[in-house]
């Protein structure tokens, strides 16, 4: 094979519940971060809004990026570490988690044998590096190997697949150190009521009504109106602060979600900002941490929302291109405290292969490669 100014790196292309991006081994890329970051833009052709010189997909939802690697943390098989990666900036944000991208997790671990298989199912306990919580994956596996066909529909996916379920453990305060960061269930931020809340992702939850939105609009028409987004970003700046996460003006957190009366048989309806354009569905970070707000006292969803009764509660989020189901199972003997989010995902890998970089951005040697092998099981 003849030389090449580019450099290969395996990758894995997947799709992740509604999102979509590259997933590769921590050892194949190089362990410097700013280094890393670089390589992951070029890789994904950012910045360009149609990231043409690269696998991007030009929206935030398909230029996503997981680095998995075999952990060494007790009773974890691996770590997972995720890059949102701008398409217009050259920035690359691990701040957030993305439930999305999570389902293809345990798939991807399994086929590239960091986990051994069992049959039918096999559990992956996955270590979610940018927050430090643990989900964990049920992984359908017959004859053990893993299946991407069944009967499981996800609103913003065509046809059925595999059902991945996703159990969220001990997911309070993964990024501000506390479920409710401010201490209240209702806060107020320049004259607008918000529950600001993280349960697996920071989001500032607001009325929809205090905007003079309906709640029903399109994302294109929430994105259209200038005035409103302006309005909305000052908020969240705000709200960031009051969180504890400083300056977010170049974070994709905290996410901001209108919350409104359910018009399809749900127990709410949502539009959510990812942070600045409007999300065609919601995340499932996302939606674990919007449900967590309506099942708390006095949060801006009152009157919004019914919530079922009993300790485990099932709320259907509605969202733009469908509905997501959430089950809570809650402990209220000493204050509302919420043990366990479970939901259904799907995933499928789409290509294996290598994804070509300018070899003048990085190029692959060896001695960085294995320098990453021992940081990671240091």
């Amino acid at each position: 094979m003849g030389r090449s100014t580019q450099t290969p790196i395996a990758c894995t292309l997947m799709r992740g519940g509604t999102s979509k991006g590259p997933f590769f081994l921590a050892s194949d890329l190089p362990s410097d971060t700013q280094l890393r970051d670089r390589v992951l833009l070029a890789a994904l052709g950012s910045p360009d809004v149609r990231q043409i010189d690269g696998i991007g997909g030009a929206d935030p939802l398909t230029s996503k990026v997981a680095i998995i690697s075999r952990s060494s943390r007790p009773e974890i098989d691996v770590d997972y570490l995720f890059a949102q990666v701008s398409v217009d900036r050259p920035l690359v944000d691990v701040t957030p988690n993305c439930g999305n991208m999570l389902a293809g997790v345990g798939p991807f671990a399994i086929e590239r044998g960091l986990v051994g298989s069992r049959e039918p199912i096999t559990p992956v306990t996955i270590y979610m590096v940018n927050t430090g919580n643990v989900a964990l994956a049920h992984v359908p596996t017959p004859g053990g190997y893993v299946t991407y066909e069944g009967d499981a529909a996800i609103a913003g996916v065509p046809g059925t697949s595999a059902a991945i379920r996703l159990d969220f453990l001990h997911t309070a305060g993964s990024v501000c150190g506390a479920l409710l960061p401010t201490g209240h269930a209702l806060d107020q931020i320049d004259r607008i009521e918000a529950t600001l809340i993280d349960n697996g992702m920071p989001v500032v939850v607001l009325r929809a009504a205090d905007f003079g939105k309906t709640g029903s609009e399109t994302p294109a028409e929430l994105d259209a109106d200038l005035r409103f987004k302006a309005r909305l970003e000052e908020i969240r700046i705000l709200a960031g602060e009051r969180m504890g996460l400083g300056d977010v003006r170049s974070k994709v957190v905290p996410k901001m979600v209108l919350i409104s009366p359910p018009r399809d048989g749900g127990h709410l309806a949502t539009r959510s900002f990812i942070p600045h354009k409007c999300h065609a569905a919601i995340g499932v970070l996302g939606a674990v941490t919007v449900g967590t707000a309506c099942v708390l006292p006095g949060s801006v969803a009152r009157g919004i929302v019914s919530v079922p009764d009993g300790t485990v509660k099932r709320l259907s989020v509605e969202h733009p291109s469908g509905e997501f189901s959430v089950e809570f199972e809650v402990n209220e003997s000493a204050g509302l405290k919420v043990v366990r989010a479970s939901l259904i995902r799907t995933a499928r890998a789409l290509f294996r292969g290598e994804v070509l970089i300018p070899a003048s951005i990085w190029d692959g040697t060896r001695s960085q490669i294995a320098n990453a092998r021992t940081i990671k099981h240091a």
